[in-house]
């Protein structure tokens, strides 16, 4: 677990190892998608070798609204600073749209760097954009996305900045098309490629065929348009990133309005404390006995 005084988040050569070996070896790597520094924290003591910070719940938690492009890039790199700074995993994030033209995506891959993050995904929805599940989006030309891919692979200061150009056209214009943009963003210096909103297993097989031996990533909405297939399943067809984006913010959210209504109906929380994690635990978890360590070691 990251510490006060020695915490490093791994950097995009860690990300760039872990998804060349889950394409050699067929084992996709899993990033569940956390909203802030304490989810991340809670993802590395899983185990799990990654984190994704999710646009959706960062627009979720930090204002309480849909993902319909209301934060931008401060906001959205704010957060993830935070959550670099509380793991010692590499993180990819998403990075909606780059924030504008091929030249804000400059300065967001720059900033992303700054923050710690190992790699970002951009997308070709013009702006607002919205979730990638949601009804009614629109994209740019895919000559403007090209152009943006390219601009994010020349920007970045670390040749192993993990660039992912995500695909949203699939919804307004079909498959052929997606799966043209998103060859168009593998020429233009795309690491990996995201096919956004797939709609049965048969277009997620037709992706995997048309882009064998491209590192892909499965984007495992949960509640979304793609069909909720098995690790093993998507293992065997070749995807080498699972993303998890809104799991930790719906189970979240679940338990807390379920406390939130025992509270109401009962007055007090005392019947539900052995459903809680403890006082004690929590705090453990979140660093106490670090900082009691640190307190011993620097007396006042």
């Amino acid at each position: 677990m990251a510490d006060l005084l020695r915490s490093r988040p791994s950097g995009p050569a860690v990300l760039r190892s872990l998804i060349d070996a889950a394409s050699t070896d067929r084992r996709p790597l899993v990033l569940p998608g956390c909203y802030d520094a304490l989810g991340a924290r809670l993802i590395e003591q899983a185990g799990f070798d990654g984190v994704y910070m999710t646009g959706f719940g960062t627009t979720a938690s930090l204002l309480g609204r849909p993902d319909v492009g209301l934060l931008g890039l401060s906001e959205m790199v704010d957060n993830a600073r935070r959550i670099t700074s509380a793991v010692d995993l590499p993180v990819l994030a998403d990075a909606d749209t780059g924030y504008g033209n091929q030249i804000n995506v400059i300065r967001t891959v720059q900033e992303y760097e700054r923050a710690g993050v190992a790699g970002i995904h951009i997308e070709d929805q013009v702006l607002p954009k919205k979730c990638g599940h949601m009804e009614n989006k629109q994209v740019v030309s895919a000559d403007q996305m090209v152009a943006k891919v390219s601009a994010a692979v020349a920007a970045r200061r670390d040749d192993d900045f993990v660039v992912v150009a995500r695909t949203d056209a699939r919804a307004p214009h079909g498959l052929d098309e997606a799966i043209d943009r998103a060859r168009r963003c593998h020429d233009a210096g795309a690491d990996v490629l995201f096919v956004e909103a797939l709609q049965g297993e048969d277009e997620i097989e037709i992706v995997a065929r048309e882009f064998a031996g491209v590192p892909l990533l499965f984007n495992w909405a949960e509640g979304g348009k793609t069909p909720p297939l098995d690790y093993q399943r998507i293992a065997q067809l070749g995807f080498a990133v699972i993303i998890m984006p809104i799991g930790t913010l719906l189970a979240a959210t679940q338990a807390m309005q379920r406390f939130l209504a025992r509270l109401k109906a009962e007055g007090t929380p005392a019947g539900f404390l052995d459903e809680l994690i403890t006082f004690d635990g929590f705090t453990d978890l979140i660093g106490l006995p670090e900082i009691s360590a640190l307190e011993q070691r620097f007396p006042g």
